[in-house]
């Protein structure tokens, strides 16, 4: 995407991913993040086998310095200190009073740049009944109700990427936009806080308005009824998705694309209403169909048909698609970084571009003495913080 917030500074302070994937996307708008690390191994993310790119790393941490600050110290927090007073964000996940009772917290901070917009994200919110425990992912999804939303009731079991930290980074990011672009006409910075729960709560708006309309908790498989989804194996093994949605005429143009016109005929079937309440036996009918041919030929029928469908792809699938090659949504970084030979872009086009990242994932304290030289320091300070292991 175009480079929209070019000269804002962010300072990213936690290692949780819903902060690097904040930092991440601001990068990618043209922020220039500044990664905060211990200088005892820095980001604990960066490997558990003593390495520096993990693939997990590699995914959140693109296009970002790395400093090594020990925050712990009181020279570390001095140095801290002067780079918040050039920064414009500092975005921060410890849990709730851990940078406060380092002396780093909001009201310091902002003391020290008024102008600060100061991001936290957590798992419960900056205080109440549940703000000290601790909470990743599984914890953020298992509370907000989300996961009732996908797991199988009778075969629970946890499956899918880290979905409550990327959309918390990504609530956290949109809010830091926002606040830029309201500190532009008032020159007041803010204090934003992103719970995790709550992030996954809001995220989940649809089966929570659909519940407090009716009172009925919504399973996992309402919304797949509702909007006619389904997931069909072929002869091959392999597998197919449709979305019917409301449109009488997707449901019509189905039954022509399959040759079977009985099903519509079935009462069961007749109308939509009956299509969503007899969903599990839908589902069984169009299985016992789409496993007679392979996945190629109901590709062809169904695009024959205009059918709302797509196969089912396995990651090395997606690479292979010829839609997929053309959005140029996967790259090379450059240079290259041991871990980190491909990544996926931002989905955001502007005025039909997107700029390349500048930076791959930053080696540990890659940054240090740059960053420090640009906030005044000599390299004889310099020097004198990493003797005494402040840096």
């Amino acid at each position: 995407m175009n480079r929209h917030l070019a000269g804002v500074r962010v300072l990213e302070l936690g290692s949780f991913i819903s902060g690097p994937y904040a930092g991440q996307l601001l990068a990618e708008m043209g922020a220039e993040v500044i990664k905060v690390e211990r200088p005892q191994g820095g980001d604990p993310f960066r490997s558990f086998d003593g390495g520096q790119f993990s693939p997990q790393f590699c995914a959140y941490n693109r296009g970002k310095r790395s400093i090594t600050i020990d925050i712990n110290t009181p020279a570390g927090r001095d140095v801290l200190f002067k780079l918040v007073e050039g920064a414009d964000v500092l975005l921060e996940n410890f849990r709730p009073d851990v940078l406060d009772r380092l002396g780093v917290g909001w009201e310091v901070l902002q003391q020290k740049n008024p102008r600060l917009i100061y991001c936290s994200i957590s798992g419960f919110g900056p205080d109440g009944p549940y703000a000290d425990r601790p909470a990743y992912d599984t914890v953020a999804q298992s509370m907000s109700g989300f996961f009732s939303q996908l797991l199988d009731p009778e075969r629970p079991r946890i499956a899918g990427p880290a979905m409550a930290d990327a959309i918390s980074g990504l609530y956290a990011a949109l809010g830091i936009a926002a606040a830029l672009a309201g500190r532009a006409k008032d020159g007041r910075g803010h204090r934003l806080d992103v719970a995790m729960v709550e992030a996954m709560a809001a995220f989940a708006t649809e089966p929570f308005a659909g519940f407090f309309a009716t009172g009925r908790a919504p399973g996992p498989y309402d919304r797949a009824a509702v909007s006619q989804s389904f997931a069909l194996r072929c002869a091959d093994d392999r597998m197919i998705g449709l979305h019917l949605s409301s449109p009488k005429k997707f449901w019509e143009s189905l039954l022509t694309a399959i040759e079977r016109p009985d099903l519509g005929r079935d009462p069961r079937f007749s109308s939509r209403a009956g299509r969503v309440s007899n969903y599990p036996a839908l589902c069984d009918a169009l299985g016992q169909v789409f496993i007679r041919g392979s996945r190629p030929e109901w590709e062809q029928r169904m695009r024959q048909h205009d059918v709302p469908h797509a196969p089912i792809y396995s990651f090395p699938e997606v690479l292979e698609d010829q839609q997929i090659a053309h959005l140029g949504t996967f790259y090379a970084p450059s240079p290259a970084r041991q871990g980190a030979s491909r990544a996926v872009h931002g989905p955001l086009w502007c005025d039909r571009k997107r700029d390349e990242p500048d930076l791959p994932p930053p080696a540990l304290g890659e940054h240090t003495d740059q960053q420090l030289r640009l906030i005044g320091l000599s390299d004889e300070k310099i020097a004198e913080l990493r003797a005494a292991q402040a840096i």
